[in-house]
């Protein structure tokens, strides 16, 4: 079969499909990938992908601004060129955006994994896994799952561990790499280590004068030199680091396309960076890394795809902050973790090839790796595992895999996972009002079928559901899966019946596993 896979947004996302495709490679499909055009040198980087389809978005958009027909009209040649070049037998749209999902509908009609459109034109996920990937993402801070996991998922795979590797640059592009460093270097360097100053906004970033610090402790410690990496629109922040470090750097910033910058990777020890696309790239070529997780950015979710990589995040009970409200404390996360901490976490690393349990001032520190099933997990190395928020992200891992697998939910056994009482008991109690709801919403649902003036009630008791979940700061991500899988038709009432039934057997499953401390 020939499957077209969609994603039509980020640069570090795109990358984060590989293991995706790499699965469905290995199913014995041939598979070719859609992305925008400004990110085709990244596609590049896919080795599974045998054809790359750039999509002109900017100028469709540019076009909508004008004549309409004319834009719709630039679509119909995309799909005709996409039928000429590939004729996908079906596609896997992992963007959520309506755009997106009319163009694999458009494409490949009904045979679309992950996101589409129903034959009426509605919204329509092809499983629980795609609409949790799309509910998640409004509450990333709740999401126990790596989203190169959930792209998995959303793509009918993700049976097995997943792999991540990119295409490693030839050797032309290699020793170009190694010139522009060596020739950037001062006599006697021992090595390189990679700043990613930037990130996608202010508060994700690290200040460029704690890049400088630790840039001046690992020269004179370690006689490593900093390579300051970043696209065009980074280069202020390469300035401000070069105005306040006191030791050399080699500034590459801007002055790299893609297929450079993953070269100039290959040449390093080590890279230290915010939550980017760059550290994605790092993961995908093998490049061990050190990541700060500022804002909204939290590790459990869009940590680097690879063992044995850092990652911090400031030790606040207020981070993750939720995404569209105003920092109340002025960001202060962005200073929270100072340079010594990530100093000596860096100095071990380059030492002796690994990060040291123990005392992280100022940060949570997470080593990434795999769980048994072969997901994407985060092990505590500064004595966070316990905390409320890491123990529930265990929980909901180990519980929200079965059920959005649609399968049975084992029994709980022996299985306990101790939460504090200031968490444990406000959550105790919201689910055991969502069992009563559930069955009353059961009930509900019968009797609506036989009259109709219960329908409101119906309707009613579905939205104390739905305002109970997403007000919680536990079962938000439940919440908002629950809105979009009620959007979902179902053939009759035994049917609607035994989806509610199902979430109340997801609540018996969390609560059965909660325990007191």
């Amino acid at each position: 079969m020939k499957i077209l896979l969609h994603n039509l947004t980020r640069f570090g996302d795109l990358l984060q499909s590989q293991p995706a495709l790499a699965e469905l490679a290995g199913q014995g499909h041939r598979v070719a990938v859609a992305c925008l055009e400004n990110f085709a040198g990244a596609a590049a980087l896919l080795p599974e992908a045998e054809v790359i389809l750039p999509l002109p978005g900017s100028r469709f958009l540019a076009g909508l601004d004008g004549d309409w027909r004319q834009a719709l009209a630039a679509m119909d040649g995309y799909v005709r060129h996409v039928k000429e070049v590939f004729d996908p037998d079906a596609a896997v749209n992992l963007t959520p955006a309506l755009a997106a999902r009319l163009l694999a509908r458009r494409l490949c009609g009904e045979a679309v994994r992950g996101f589409s459109l129903d034959a009426h034109g509605f919204r329509h996920e092809s499983s629980l896994w795609a609409a949790f990937l799309e509910a998640s993402s409004a509450a990333r801070g709740l999401s126990p799952f790596n989203v190169v996991d959930l792209f998995r998922k959303a793509a009918g795979v993700g049976l097995g561990p997943g792999r991540f590797a990119l295409r490693r640059p030839e050797a032309p592009a290699l020793e170009a790499a190694r010139l522009a460093l060596a020739d950037r270097a001062p006599e006697g360097a021992a090595g390189y280590v990679g700043f990613q100053l930037g990130a996608s906004a202010t508060a994700r970033q690290w200040p460029p004068d704690a890049f400088a610090r630790l840039g001046e402790g690992l020269w004179q410690g370690l006689g490593v030199l900093p390579v300051l990496l970043g696209g065009p629109g980074e280069k202020a922040l390469a300035a401000a680091y070069r105005e306040t470090c006191r030791a050399p750097s080699a500034d590459l910033v801007g002055a790299t396309d893609l297929p450079a910058l993953a070269a100039t990777l290959c040449h390093l020890k080590l890279l230290v960076t915010n939550d980017t696309g760059t550290l994605h790239l790092a993961a995908g070529l093998g490049l061990p890394s050190l990541s700060i997780f500022l804002a909204t950015a939290q590790p459990f979710d869009t940590g680097p795809y690879r063992e044995g990589c850092l990652c911090l995040e400031p030790d606040m009970p207020c981070h993750p902050c939720p995404f569209g409200l105003p920092c109340p404390i002025g960001h202060a996360c962005r200073r929270a973790i100072g340079p010594d901490t990530v100093l000596g976490a860096a100095t071990t690393f380059l030492a002796g090839g690994g990060f040291p349990a123990g005392g992280y001032p100022g940060a949570r520190a997470w080593l990434s790796g795999f769980d048994r099933a072969g997901f994407m997990d985060m092990t505590s190395l500064s004595g966070h595992g316990e905390t409320a928020r890491a123990v529930w992200l265990r929980l909901s891992r180990r519980v929200l895999r079965q059920f959005l697998d649609e399968e049975p939910l084992a029994p709980a056994g022996q299985e306990r996972f101790a939460l504090p009482a200031a968490v444990h008991d406000p959550l105790a109690e919201q689910l055991a009002q969502s069992a009563d709801l559930l069955r009353l919403l059961a009930g509900h649902a019968g009797l609506a079928g036989r009259n109709p003036a219960m329908k409101d009630r119906f309707l009613a008791t579905w939205e104390r559901i739905r305002g109970l979940w997403t007000a919680s700061p536990q079962l938000g991500a439940v919440g908002r899966l629950w809105q979009r899988d009620a959007q979902r038709a179902e053939p009759d009432l035994p049917s609607l019946i035994a989806r509610i039934e199902r979430y109340a057997a997801l609540v018996a499953a969390f609560a059965d596993r909660l325990t007191r401390r």
